[in-house]
């Protein structure tokens, strides 16, 4: 595995991207494998008091505030994921096709406006592969149930996750060979292998 790709989990809460990010980088410590995992929003100090304020069930903002809150969080990042691009495996839980599909797709925020912003901040920094994680109205309640506590973005109505969801699908179509469509409606064991057959294959 001499590769080190960035490799990028997406999908609408409830999905089971970050069960199966979490799983990927378990798999690479066991192998000893050198790689770096961070979550969006967070993933640093600053980035995670960013998190805590957007997420936060008391928080009003407009859509345009929320865009550039998570931006401002990707912008924390960006220093720490350059350090490693191309030196180790990274792991992202969630990235630039959340932004776009949950703040235009999802919000109607101007795509162009996201588009220059994140390639603002990103300059050369490039996903190499992403795992779409789709699932259906009555499986993601059933675990959004399941959850200890919602933050503000679990508590939407499915129309608009449902706008989501077809916004990442639109991304992944776009761009095929980049892109793996992961049903999170069959066995979660199921999923796991093809998702480590196609990193094996990547790698």
């Amino acid at each position: 595995m001499s590769k080190k790709l960035v490799i990028v989990f997406e999908g609408i809460e409830g999905s089971g991207k970050s069960l199966h990010s979490n799983y990927l980088s378990n798999y690479f410590k066991k192998s000893k494998i050198g790689h770096l995992k961070l979550r969006e929003p967070g993933g640093s100090n600053n980035s995670e008091k960013i998190r805590k304020l957007i997420l936060n069930n008391k928080s009003n903002f407009n859509k345009n505030t929320d865009l550039l809150l998570y931006l401002a969080a990707r912008s924390e990042n960006i220093d720490k994921l350059k350090k490693f691009y191309k030196k180790k495996i990274i792991i992202i839980d969630r990235f630039i096709d959340s932004t776009i599909a949950y703040q235009h797709y999802g919000l109607g925020v101007n795509l162009k406006l996201i588009n220059e912003i994140n390639a603002y901040i990103l300059k050369s920094f490039k996903v190499d592969f992403t795992f779409l994680n789709i699932v259906n109205k009555k499986n993601m309640l059933k675990r959004l149930k399941k959850r200890k506590k919602l933050n503000r973005y679990d508590k939407f109505n499915f129309d608009f996750y449902s706008r989501v969801q077809k916004g990442f699908i639109k991304i992944a179509n776009k761009n095929k060979n980049k892109y793996k469509i992961i049903d999170s409606n069959n066995d979660i064991d199921f999923n796991k292998e093809i998702i480590l057959k196609k990193i094996k294959n990547l790698l």
